[in-house]
């Protein structure tokens, strides 16, 4: 018999993990979760430490958005994943919502919350495996992007478009960046204070 998510997760029954990942929400929500304490001892590695309500219920979120995202259900993945940032923001949570985001071709809403583990703004974002997933997630963002084919199909040669640019550059240079009318006043100036 398969018990827990890992087990289940390698085994391919996602629905099967979806409905035991609520389940346990459903748990937490209703207050029995944790036998109405505010946290449980956990093991990880040989070591026991201490798991909030708040840090299992992100954690379970995270996990679902993730099982969503393994069905090709984007959209909840989406809800779920920005759940679980509002209980317990990090970095790896927002690596994947960002992903998630670049699966449904918004590329711009990803690569903001990308930018944002890079710039140290989530929990973890120092850490070496999360700065290096959300680089390899930008690249693939920026390789994924639209490239723009209208000066392709415009067939300009780079003296032609450098010769514009000169031509803007010299009409910059000799306008005033005053506006028009304090030039107008400018010259009455010595006038007026005759």
């Amino acid at each position: 018999m398969i018990n827990s998510f890992s087990e289940r997760q390698k085994c391919g029954k996602i629905e099967e993990q979806i409905e035991l990942l609520k389940r346990k929400l459903r748990l937490i929500y209703q207050g029995e979760a944790f036998n109405g304490r505010t946290t449980r001892t956990a093991r990880s590695h040989g070591k026991k430490f201490q798991v909030s309500i708040k840090q299992e219920t992100a954690r379970l979120l995270g996990n679902l958005g993730w099982a969503y995202m393994q069905k090709e259900n984007y959209m909840m993945a989406e809800v779920v994943f920005k759940k679980a940032q509002m209980v317990d923001a990090d970095a790896n949570k927002a690596c994947n919502l960002g992903l998630c985001l670049m699966r449904q071709c918004r590329y711009e809403e990803a690569y903001y919350i990308l930018e944002e583990v890079l710039q140290g703004k989530h929990q973890g974002s120092d850490e070496i495996k999360s700065r290096k997933r959300a680089e390899e997630l930008l690249e693939e963002l920026n390789a994924n992007l639209p490239q723009p084919e209208f000066m392709a199909d415009l067939d300009l040669d780079d003296d032609f478009v450098k010769g514009i640019d000169d031509m803007l550059d010299a009409w910059n240079t000799n306008r005033s960046r005053r506006l028009p009318i304090f030039e107008e006043i400018s010259s009455f100036r010595d006038q007026l204070a005759c």
